[in-house]
Parts: structure tokens; sequence; C-alpha cells
């Protein structure tokens, strides 16, 4: 699944109309809220902690329309909790909004 660079944009456009500031103010809280689930998935102490942070970022993924993250989430909600790949591709799919 290819990285769409324009999707969040697109999605934020359609919900906030042409207003530049705000896409880029709500792309950062967006980023921002992806970095903090990602830091609640490093830090969960069992597999309840790691499966609700994976489904609050895949919820965020979905709502910015990052289909590429939501479906790593999903994932890495399906899988072993604190599995160094999935972090590394969870990682760089969020360095890469």
């Amino acid at each position: 699944m290819a990285y769409d660079p324009g999707a969040i944009d697109a999605t934020l456009a359609a919900a906030v109309g042409d207003e530049p500031a705000l896409i880029a103010e709500l792309r950062f809280a967006f980023v921002e809220g992806a970095e903090r689930a990602l830091t609640a998935m490093t830090l969960a102490k069992d597999a309840a902690e790691w499966s609700a942070a994976t489904a609050r970022l895949r919820g965020l993924a979905a709502s910015f329309g990052a289909l590429r993250l939501m479906a790593l989430a999903t994932a890495a909600g399906e899988g072993r909790a604190h599995d160094p790949d999935t972090l590394k591709s969870l990682r760089r799919a969020v360095s890469r909004l």
C-alpha cells in the first residue's frame, strides 16, 4: 500500500475548507496524536494496554484518512505486543506524515 502524502490534506480540506493555516494546525495535531499513541504502545505494560494504544492510533488514522497508518495499526493490534518490527514500521509511517 503506497503512501499518499495528499490524502490527509485532502481529508482536512474537505472538513474545513480552503484554510491553509487551519489545515496545517490540524495536521500538526494529528502527527502529535500519532506520536503519543506510539509512545503509549512503547510504554504499554501488558497486552491490554498495547491493544488500547493500537486502537487509539487506528481510530486517529481513520479519522484523518491515513489509510496506510490505519492498516499498520490494525495489524499491530492483531499481532504480538512490543514487536520491534511493528514499532519500526509504525514509526516510519508516522515520520512520513
